[in-house]
Formats: structure tokens, C-alpha cells, sequence
């Protein structure tokens, strides 16, 4: 049985999380940390404050879903401490990640996944968009979020913009000359490709990535209607994290996409 903690138990990415893990055969959850809530109750554990939480517990894994600050300092110590941590927390930049493959090199250290989206729905739209990309001249990506959403783009968006670049560097220049409302052409992610931020009640997380060529355009669209839609993936995280070595990034390798 893995043991499994949960940091930023009750946001609601964190409930979901802890109410999945504890309804998993694989899994025990044994630890919840969110400050702002200590002594909550959170499938039948009292939340807690803070990281030494999950070494008293002696987790193997602890899923972290709080923001780009509190992971970028906790991810490193759970690390050291030779616990595995499952990362879902958006806003992460290349030297965060670099930091992170910088701990678990250490003797003893710990390993992590880090996943911009964890609906498998959303990992097949990035392995189609990257497919696609060659045949096309122009692309555009459009993600819609909830209004609680803070940052923008998501972690997702531009984890989707890098992979096509990735695919594709030919892509017909932005024909714009004139924007009379700043911002009306979205931003400018890797090779030029346009993001488009969208935060709206009612929307969970939604994503469109539309291609174009003379004549045709192909629009992949995912959408997540309920936190639910990740839970799937981010056990998995927690159930293979323990068997990668360093830092895995997004579930595709766990897919064997």
C-alpha cells in the first residue's frame, strides 16, 4: 500500500484528490496539509499545517496541488527527504523544473512527475496536436477556464503551445498590423503560436487547439466538466511516480505515449 499525503488538501482540486486517493486500493491516504485550514476535517484526517506533516506520516508520495510558489519551495525539501511528489500545481517555468531534477539527484532522494493536466482526454489532444502541426501553416490555441483560475496562460496551454513548436517550426506569419484593442490577438507563446485566455463561471477547464491550411482547418477540442476528469491520471502519478527515476514530465510516459 502506497502511502500518500496531499499539500493544499482543500482547495478543490485538494478535496477531489484526497477523496480519490482514499478510494483507491493501491493507495492509503495518511496526511493533509493546507495552513489556512488546520483542523479540518478531510476524509476523516485532521488537515494540518504545515510539510513535517508528511515525513510523521511517512508518506511515499505527496500530491502537491497548491501554486507555483509553494511548490517551487516544498517540492525540493519533500524531495531530499526521499518522498516521491506528484505535481499539479501550474505555473512552474523551466528553472523550477530544473531545481526539481536538481534534488532528486541527490543519494536517497525522492522522484517526481509533474503533469500540466492530468485528464488523460487532455494528454491524447497533446499528442494529436503534435501529429497535426507538419501539415498545417498556422495554429491558435484557445483555453477556457474557471474564474478562480489566477494565472494565464495555463500550465496546459503553454505546455501544448512548446509541444507544437516542438513539431513544427513553419508557421505563416501573424498578417496583424493593426490591434485596436490591446491584447485582441492573445499572446505570443513559442514560435509565434497565439494563447487565448478565457476565465468564465460555470467552465472547469477546456482547451482548443485549431490548426489551418488553404481551404481547411482541424479543431481539437478537450474538456474537463468535473474534477473527476483528473482524478484517473493523477493515481496513476501516484501509483508509478515510486518506479521513474528524476523528474517525468506529463503522464504521457506512464501512457507509453
Amino acid at each position: 500500500m502506497i502511502r500518500v499525503g496531499v499539500n493544499g488538501a482543500c482547495g478543490r482540486m485538494g478535496r477531489a484528490a484526497c477523496a480519490a486517493v482514499a478510494g483507491d486500493d493501491r493507495l492509503a491516504l495518511v496526511a493533509a496539509v493546507s495552513p489556512h485550514h488546520v483542523g479540518d476535517i478531510v476524509e476523516g484526517l485532521a488537515v494540518q499545517a504545515d510539510l513535517g506533516a508528511f515525513s510523521a506520516a511517512s508518506c511515499d508520495v505527496v500530491v502537491d496541488l497548491t501554486n507555483a510558489a509553494v511548490a517551487r519551495a516544498a517540492v525540493p525539501v519533500l524531495v531530499r527527504q526521499g518522498i516521491d511528489v506528484v505535481v499539479g500545481t501550474s505555473g512552474l517555468g523551466d528553472e523550477d523544473l530544473t531545481a526539481f531534477e536538481d534534488a532528486c539527484a541527490a543519494e536517497g532522494a525522492g522522484n517526481v512527475v509533474v503533469a500540466a493536466n492530468f485528464a488523460i482526454s487532455a494528454v491524447v489532444l497533446l499528442r494529436l496536436a503534435a501529429i497535426a502541426a507538419p501539415f498545417f501553416d498556422t495554429v491558435e490555441i484557445v483555453e477556457l477556464h474557471h474564474d478562480r483560475k489566477i494565472d494565464a496562460p495555463s500550465g496546459f496551454a503553454a505546455a501544448t503551445a512548446a509541444r507544437i513548436a516542438a513539431a513544427s517550426s513553419e508557421w505563416a506569419p501573424d498578417p496583424t498590423t493593426v490591434e485596436s484593442v490591446t491584447g485582441a490577438r492573445g499572446g505570443a507563446g513559442p514560435a509565434g503560436i497565439r494563447i487565448h485566455s478565457v476565465r468564465m463561471r460555470g467552465m472547469v477547464a477546456h482547451q482548443e487547439v485549431i490548426f489551418g491550411a488553404a481551404g481547411q482547418t482541424l479543431t481539437l477540442r478537450q474538456d474537463s466538466y468535473d474534477r473527476a476528469s483528473f482524478m484517473p491520471g493523477l493515481l496513476l502519478a501516484c501509483a508509478h511516480v515510486g518506479s521513474r527515476r528524476g523528474v517525468t514530465r506529463g503522464l504521457e510516459p506512464l501512457l507509453d505515449l
